[in-house]
C-alpha cells in the first residue's frame, strides 16, 4: 500500500468499501439467520404500512429484495449489505468535508473493524442498516448547510436556491430515516441542540427551511402514524414502555448500568470503544474552537447518554447496539485523531500503527473463525470447548445463528408441509421466527404467549379455527400446558426434532401435535390470541 495522501484517500476508501462489500455478500449468503432476523422475516412477506415494533422501510426493502434474488439468506440480507457500503462512503465524504480525506479513510476503516458495525449492522436483516444510511444522508446535507467551510456566510445566502434545495433534501432524508427506526428522534434533537448552542447558527430558528424539513418528515412518516392510529398506538406504547419501569416500584439498578457500558465496549471492541468514547470528551472540549467538533458532540451525545442512562431503571437487556448512531458520528473525529497521530512522528505514531494492525488482524481472524464455526460447527469438535459455552449453559450460542432446516425436513417427512388444514405454532416469538424461517413462510403461524410482538398482526387467528397445529417448543412444557392446550381438543407430544450442524446433533426441540384449534373456554384476556378470537384487537383496552 502506497502512502495515504489527500489525493489517493478516496481511491483507497473505494477499494476498502468494495472488498468489504464482496466479503459481506458471502457472509450474508452462507451464514444462518439469527433470532431477530428470523422473527422479522414474516414482515417482509406481508408488507404493511408499519409494524408493531419497527417502522416499515427495512421490511419493504427485504420484501423487494427477495422478489429479485429469491427467498434466501442472501436475498433478504442484501439491502443491508448494499446500504452499509453506502453508509461507509457517506462517512468518508462527511469526514472529508469536516476534517480531511485521510481522516475519512480512517473513519470508515474503524467502522468496518468494530464488531457491532462490521457484521450485525452491515449484514443482518435489521432496521439498523437503513437507519445508519439515511442518518448519514441527512447529516451530509445538514453539514452542507451549517458546518462546511464557508457556511459562516450562510445567513447572507440563506434564501438562495441551493439552500432551499438542501432543506428539502434534509426533509426527505430524515423522512426515510424515520421510516427506518425511531432512533431518528435523536437526530432531530441533536441538530436542534447544535443550533441552539451556537450563536452563528441560531438564525436557522427564524428560517422556514428547518420547519419545511420537519413537515416533509411528518408527511413521509404518515404510514407509521396511520398504522398506529388504527392499532391503538401500540408501536409507540411498546417502545416507550421499554424505557419505563412498567408499573414496578422505581429502583436504581447499577448492575444494569454497568452491564450496558461493558456490553457497549464489547460490541464495539474494548480497544476501539475507549478511543471512540474519548472523542466525545475531545469534541466537547474543542466545541468552541471548531464548529465540526460542536456538531459531532451534539450528534453523538444524545443517543449515547440516553440509552445508557436509562438502564439505571429499565432493563434493556442486551440491546447494546442502540447507541450505535452516536458511535458512528464519533468515528469521524477519531479518524482525524488517527491521521494526526500517524503523521506526528512521535512514539504515539508507533503505538497507533500497532493498535491499527492488532484491530485489523483481530477482526479478520475472529470473523473468519466465528463464521466458519457457525456454518460447520468445527470449533465444538476441535477447539477449546469451554469457549462455546461461555455465554450459555450447555448449548453453543452460535446455534441460534444456524437455520433450523431440520424443522422443514420433519414437516416434509410427516406430510405436514402439504397439509392445508395445519398451521405452525410456538410459545415464544423468537422461536416462532426460527420455525417460520425454516418453513420459509409456507405455513400460517401463531404465538401462544402474552408477548407475540409483531407476529400477532401478520395472521388472522379466526381463519385457522378448526385446523390442527404443530407447536414447536424449547423446554417450554409449562407454557404449552398453560397457554396452548386450552385452545385445542387434544395435545400430543411427538418425538423431538434434532437440530444438526454438519451431521452432528447440537440442539433438540419438542414437538406437539394439537387437534382442532378453537376459542379457549377459559377467559384469557392476557393473551393477544384470545382477544383476537373474540373480536378484539390483540393489544390495548
Amino acid at each position: 500500500m502506497k502512502k495515504l495522501t489527500e489525493s489517493n484517500a478516496a481511491r483507497y476508501a473505494v477499494v476498502l468499501i468494495f472488498i468489504t462489500f464482496v466479503l459481506r455478500c458471502f457472509i450474508a449468503a452462507y451464514t444462518g439467520l439469527g433470532i431477530g432476523e428470523s422473527y422479522y422475516f414474516r414482515g417482509a412477506l406481508h408488507l404493511d404500512l408499519s409494524y408493531f415494533d419497527q417502522p416499515p422501510l427495512f421490511f419493504w426493502l427485504g420484501g423487494l429484495s427477495i422478489k429479485i434474488f429469491g427467498l434466501s439468506n442472501f436475498g433478504i440480507r442484501f439491502p443491508s449489505v448494499l446500504l452499509f457500503a453506502g453508509t461507509s462512503w457517506l462517512l468518508f465524504l462527511i469526514t472529508k468535508r469536516l476534517f480531511t480525506a485521510k481522516a475519512g479513510f480512517w473513519a470508515i476503516t474503524i467502522m468496518n473493524l468494530s464488531a457491532v458495525f462490521t457484521i450485525p449492522i452491515a449484514c443482518w436483516f435489521q432496521p439498523d442498516a437503513p437507519l445508519m444510511f439515511f442518518w448519514l444522508v441527512a447529516t451530509y446535507f445538514i453539514v452542507e448547510l451549517m458546518v462546511s467551510p464557508g457556511t459562516e456566510k450562510s445567513e447572507a445566502t440563506r434564501n438562495s436556491r441551493k439552500t432551499w434545495l438542501l432543506w428539502l433534501a434534509v426533509g426527505v432524508s430524515m423522512g426515510l430515516a424515520t421510516l427506518s427506526k425511531y432512533h431518528v428522534l435523536f437526530l432531530f434533537a441533536g441538530v436542534f441542540m447544535f443550533i441552539a448552542t451556537n450563536k452563528n447558527q441560531r438564525h436557522w430558528l427564524r428560517h422556514p427551511g428547518p420547519y419545511i424539513a420537519i413537515l416533509i418528515t411528518i408527511i413521509m412518516a404518515m404510514p407509521i402514524i396511520w398504522w398506529n392510529y388504527n392499532n391503538n398506538w401500540v408501536s409507540f406504547v411498546f417502545q416507550g414502555s421499554r424505557a419505563g419501569v412498567k408499573g414496578e416500584k422505581f429502583q436504581l439498578h447499577f448492575d444494569w448500568f454497568i452491564r450496558s457500558i461493558l456490553g457497549q465496549s464489547l460490541w464495539l471492541l474494548p480497544w476501539i470503544w475507549f478511543p471512540t468514547i474519548r472523542q466525545l470528551f475531545v469534541s466537547f472540549k474543542l466545541r468552541a474552537q471548531l464548529l465540526a467538533y460542536s456538531f459531532m458532540f451534539w450528534m453523538a451525545v444524545l443517543p449515547l447518554v440516553f440509552f445508557t442512562a436509562v438502564t439505571l431503571w429499565a432493563d434493556l437487556q442486551y440491546h447494546f447496539h442502540w447507541q450505535a448512531p452516536g458511535y458512528m458520528m464519533l468515528f469521524m473525529p477519531l479518524g482525524f485523531a488517527i491521521d494526526k497521530s500517524l503523521n506526528s512522528k512521535t512514539k504515539g505514531t508507533r503505538l497507533t500503527r500497532r493498535w491499527l494492525n492488532f484491530s485489523i488482524y483481530f477482526t479478520i481472524i475472529t470473523i473468519s473463525v466465528v463464521s466458519t464455526h457457525m456454518v460447520t460447527g468445527f470449533w465444538s469438535s476441535y477447539g477449546p470447548k469451554w469457549v462455546v459455552g461461555l455465554f450459555g449453559d450447555k448449548t453453543d450460542p452460535t446455534i441460534q445463528g444456524v437455520d433450523y432446516t431440520d424443522i422443514q425436513t420433519r414437516f416434509d417427512k410427516e406430510g405436514w408441509t402439504q397439509n392445508p388444514n395445519l398451521f405452525a405454532g410456538s410459545t415464544r416469538w423468537w422461536l416462532m421466527g426460527k420455525v417460520d424461517w425454516a418453513l420459509k413462510g409456507k405455513k400460517e403461524i401463531i404465538v401462544f404467549n402474552a408477548d407475540p410482538r409483531n407476529l400477532a398482526f401478520l395472521v388472522a387467528p379466526k381463519s385457522l379455527v378448526g385446523k390442527d397445529a404443530v407447536i414447536i417448543g424449547d423446554n417450554h412444557q409449562a407454557s404449552v400446558d398453560n397457554d396452548a392446550k386450552p385452545f385445542f381438543d387434544s395435545v400430543k407430544q411427538l418425538p423431538d426434532i434434532q437440530i444438526t450442524r454438519s451431521g452432528k446433533v447440537e440442539y433438540q426441540l419438542q414437538v406437539y401435535y394439537c387437534k382442532n384449534f378453537h376459542v379457549s373456554a377459559q377467559k384469557r384476556m392476557d393473551l393477544p390470541l384470545y382477544r383476537q378470537l373474540i373480536g378484539l384487537p390483540p393489544f390495548g383496552k
